[in-house]
């Protein structure tokens, strides 16, 4: 028997900060364990917070990119709970008086899964937010068997906690909501969101009814869930156990389960805490603060959404409507496609290179457009270099290969060093009229409909050639004179 499905998200979104969110510290990834700490983030005793004003307006900011309300006045709170992450037994939060209220993240339909963009159920849908709060970053557990090691860089950094309203109905939507959200706060420049890194984390709450108008069943929270594609998987086993169980008459309860990759499946850790569990009361360190005067220093900075972005491409550009998602899809893509593009070149002229040349190179070294050696004026220079007619396709790409590695050098120059020269005025005609008189039984076979032949042609033209022509332009030089 099938049953509905109802997904609710938490994702914790580290903020990208310089310092962490109540202390001078330095946010750090990667680097020597324990090294950036202080009283406050090793939550010794006396030491007091101090907010960090960056984080509560970028927080602020990613609720003005995604449409959300903001209080008046908004406040921290403690939630009190005893584990070795957090070693003064509470985290400092938001309760009552969350940044961020309401709001929605539109799913992208290129953010789907790739085997399921044919069966997208509901296109354009936007997933509704409840809240976005802002909190600290609890300390790094690695586990080792009979032991666990402690690495307080983590504790401390900024965390926005987007939690969404239980709109999401399978894996392959809980998938786009989590690209669509990280493109978003990439573009805003507010976090970089990336998963292999632990800026972007989330936890799935997951429940199923058989019936609409059945209230929503028990919870069943996912966690350890260390990539969108990890998630997808996870979500599909849970609907499958828990739809056995159902079948099964095995009733659900309140629980968190964590999702072993290796095995392909969830496992029980413990029934679920609800919100009075945690005993939660106002920080008393933390004063509240007024949210308009932020709201009036960001709103400025709200950027183009992807999906704004994607529009004006297609609008100005005239690429198509998968050639401006894909470039809408990273901030620095987009700037470097506008940058590239000039008005003597066509924008699809501008994509195609980037999307099916550029960014394949990038992807065979992965590395971001943000690291690609090859200025956007030089790719500028080279496709104008095609556009007046001086290099064939082929030729550009044979150019742009020096060019990706030997990026201080010209593509003209480079083109000189290859050979590619446009002919000049008189030049080639003299020596497409050389091949035609050189080829009179070939001719003849054009004349009579074998335009194949005109590759023939072509090719005994580039021979006479001193230097190396471009093979479109001789082409075409040769079908005006026959045909």
């Amino acid at each position: 028997m099938s049953y509905l499905v109802t997904i609710g998200l938490e994702v914790h979104c580290q903020v990208k900060t310089n310092t962490k969110m109540f202390c001078a510290c330095r946010t750090s990834f990667g680097d020597t364990p324990n090294s950036h700490t202080c009283p406050v983030c090793l939550g010794l005793p006396g030491a007091l917070p101090v907010l960090n004003q960056e984080a509560i307006e970028k927080t602020l900011l990613t609720g003005l990119m995604i449409d959300c309300d903001s209080p008046e006045i908004s406040k921290w709170d403690r939630k009190n709970y005893f584990y070795p992450d957090m070693p003064k037994n509470y985290q400092t939060t938001q309760m009552e008086l969350p940044l961020c209220i309401g709001g929605g993240v539109p799913l992208y339909d290129h953010c789907y899964p790739t085997d399921h963009r044919k069966n997208i159920a509901t296109p354009n849908k936007v997933v509704r937010l409840n809240r976005i709060h802002l909190e600290e970053d609890v300390a790094k557990s690695t586990h080792l068997g009979n032991s666990s090691l402690i690495d307080f860089n983590r504790a401390g950094t900024p965390l926005m906690e987007i939690v969404t309203e239980p709109d999401l109905e399978s894996a392959e939507e809980a998938f786009a909501y989590l690209r669509s959200l990280q493109m978003i706060l990439q573009q805003g420049g507010v976090s970089d969101a990336d998963m292999e890194k632990g800026q972007l984390r989330c936890d799935v709450n997951i429940s199923l009814r058989k019936n609409a108008e059945d209230p929503l069943g028990p919870k069943v929270e996912l966690k350890n869930l260390n990539s969108i594609s990890a998630i997808r998987r996870a979500i599909h086993f849970e609907i499958h156990r828990q739809t056995e169980d159902f079948d099964r008459h095995i009733p659900q309860i309140q629980s968190t389960r964590r999702w072993d990759d290796d095995r392909g499946e969830t496992q029980l850790m413990r029934t679920k805490e609800d919100a009075h569990d945690y005993r939660y009361f106002s920080c008393p360190d933390l004063l509240p603060i007024r949210t308009a005067p932020l709201l009036e220093k960001v709103r400025p900075l709200v950027p183009e959404l992807p999906h704004q972005l994607a529009a004006r491409f297609e609008k100005d550009f005239g690429v198509t409507s998968y050639d401006a998602e894909v470039l809408s899809s990273n901030r620095h893509l987009a700037a470097y496609f506008e940058s590239a593009t000039g008005t003597a070149i066509p924008g699809k002229k501008v994509a195609n290179f980037i999307i099916n040349n550029l960014m394949g190179k990038l992807n065979e070294q992965g590395i971001g457009i943000d690291e690609c050696p090859v200025a956007p004026a030089q790719l500028n220079a080279l496709l104008m270099l095609v556009e007046d007619g001086t290099l064939a396709s082929n030729q550009a790409n044979e150019v742009f290969a020096i060019l990706y590695q030997t990026p201080e050098k010209s593509p003209a120059a480079i083109a000189d060093s290859l050979g590619f020269k446009k002919a000049e005025a008189g030049e080639l005609e003299a020596l497409v009229d050389q091949a035609i008189a050189n080829n009179p039984s070939e001719v003849d076979a054009i004349k009579g409909g074998n335009e194949k032949l005109l590759n023939f042609l072509t090719g005994q033209v580039m021979k006479l050639a001193a230097t190396k022509p471009n093979p479109k332009q001789v082409t075409e030089l040769l079908r005006a004179r026959i045909l």
